[in-house]
């Protein structure tokens, strides 16, 4: 053992003496310069070698594309093929252009965008348009079948009528803590509390204030709606079914939801529809009347003095005189209406009428009769019917009024001499068996509870 080290310290001393005391670091220097250089020179090799095989494979294996005549029989060929493809949708040429207009204007919003930057086939298009267009075929099928006058007689107007008392009872409520928090907040969280209140198991508040939930829950309708419409094999491909739903969902209904919410459109809409009806001097004079908001009345009463110093600026004679004295006169009357509107308003003097009706009770007695026939007495009526939970005995009353004077009406006609006498007869009375029957599932049979 003492041999092999004095051999090795002998060595490492000459080697020392001979290299000098660098001689370490130069060698593991020369080291690692040469294995660097060796793994260079087999990574270019590699890669040349496989260039040279990727270049051999492509032109062994991969087909030559078509060029000059080929190329040109080809696209001629492709063009020649035109798609034609079946407009109609619901039978009525009214109703189906209006709606292809709106298809292709989905297509363009929401697919073709995209999709021409992935390939210029036309066939993903078409097979989407033609899903579309069997699902609206479907929808307008089905809506043919669907009974329409029980919905927007009865189901239609008694959730309305239902949303409008509940607004109306979280009204009391927002009032008494109006200086706690934010009317706006306050209101919301009465209008759904009173919503539990009178529906019991029915609660829409997150739906209507968290806009995660309004997504899940029309991308949830959505899907029950392509379960409906489409036909089996596109319904179970998912990629196509979920295509469609987040299209429906958040590309058409969640936008129109939002703009038939926004205030800004609907009195756009409404400005729209009574832009040719002019409104006439009683129509003003009682939204002046029955206006509480202050500043509507300032604004009123200023644009009035305004224009009251313009006539009276003005210097006329003859039979313009006579005009201008009765616009003023109009004017006048106007700003002094609006003056004694504002200072009943600011001195709290004015009198909520349904309040009123509340604290004075029995006021008149309206008979019965006279209530059906009104159209305002007969709405003030359906609310309290409803507050008493009676609603549906007053559409059973209703409903039975007009199927007696119907039934009326047709056996009058029956006692009028007609050629075909004993057919129309027959059909009269089926008519009216029928509608009879309806009345009696509805209200009287023991599937139904008042």
């Amino acid at each position: 053992i003492l041999s092999i080290w004095g051999w090795g310290g002998l060595g490492v001393i000459l080697f020392l003496v001979t290299f000098g005391p660098f001689a370490i670091f130069y060698l593991a220097f020369y080291v690692l310069c040469f294995v660097g250089g060796g793994f260079a020179v087999t990574l270019l090799f590699g890669k040349t070698n496989s260039e040279k095989y990727l270049e051999r494979c492509e032109h062994s294996f991969l087909p030559a594309s078509a060029t000059g005549v080929p190329k040109a029989l080809e696209e001629i060929k492709r063009e020649n093929g035109s798609i034609k493809i079946d407009r109609r949708l619901t039978g009525s040429n009214i109703i189906d252009e209006p709606l292809q207009q709106v298809l292709q204007f989905a297509l363009r919003d929401y697919i073709q965008y995209w999709y021409y930057t992935l390939s210029d086939d036309e066939s993903f298009l078409l097979e989407v348009r033609q899903t579309i267009q069997n699902a609206l075929i479907e929808f307008a099928i089905r809506s043919k079948e669907v009974d329409w006058q029980p919905y927007f007689t009865t189901r239609l107007v008694d959730g309305f009528a239902t949303h409008l008392h509940v607004f109306r009872k979280a009204q009391p409520r927002t009032e008494d803590s109006r200086q706690k928090k934010d009317t706006s907040e306050e209101l919301i969280e009465t209008f759904f509390e009173v919503e539990v209140e009178m529906e019991k198991d029915v609660c829409r508040d997150l739906i209507c204030t968290s806009t995660k939930d309004e997504e899940a829950f029309l991308r949830d309708l959505c899907e029950v709606l392509l379960y409906l419409l489409l036909p089996p094999g596109d319904f179970h491909n998912k990629n196509m079914r979920y295509f469609l739903r987040e299209i429906l969902a958040k590309g058409i209904l969640l936008p129109l939801i939002n703009q038939f919410s926004d205030p800004d459109y609907i009195n756009q809409y409404i400005i729209w529809m009574i832009r040719d009806t002019n409104c006439n001097y009683e129509a003003f004079m009682n939204v002046i009347k029955l206006s509480d908001k202050v500043a509507e009345l300032e604004a009123v009463r200023d644009k009035a003095a305004e224009e009251l110093q313009y006539l009276r600026s003005l210097d006329t004679v003859g039979d313009d005189i006579n005009t201008i004295k009765n616009q003023i006169n109009s004017l006048l009357f106007v700003k002094k209406l609006c003056e004694t509107r504002i200072q009943r308003l600011n001195s709290g003097k004015e009198v909520d009428t349904l309040k009123l009706a509340t604290n004075f009770g029995k006021l008149c007695t309206i008979p019965l009769d006279s209530i059906l026939v009104s159209n305002v007495a007969l709405q003030f009526f359906m609310d309290y019917m409803q507050q008493t939970g009676g609603q549906a005995h007053l559409f059973f009353w209703l409903t039975v009024e007009g199927y007696r004077v119907t039934a009326q009406q047709q056996l009058e006609v029956l006692r009028s001499p007609q050629r075909d006498g004993k057919r129309q007869n027959n059909q009269t009375k089926g008519l009216l068996h029928v509608a009879a029957v309806g009345v009696y599932e509805q209200y009287l049979s023991e599937k139904v509870s008042l």
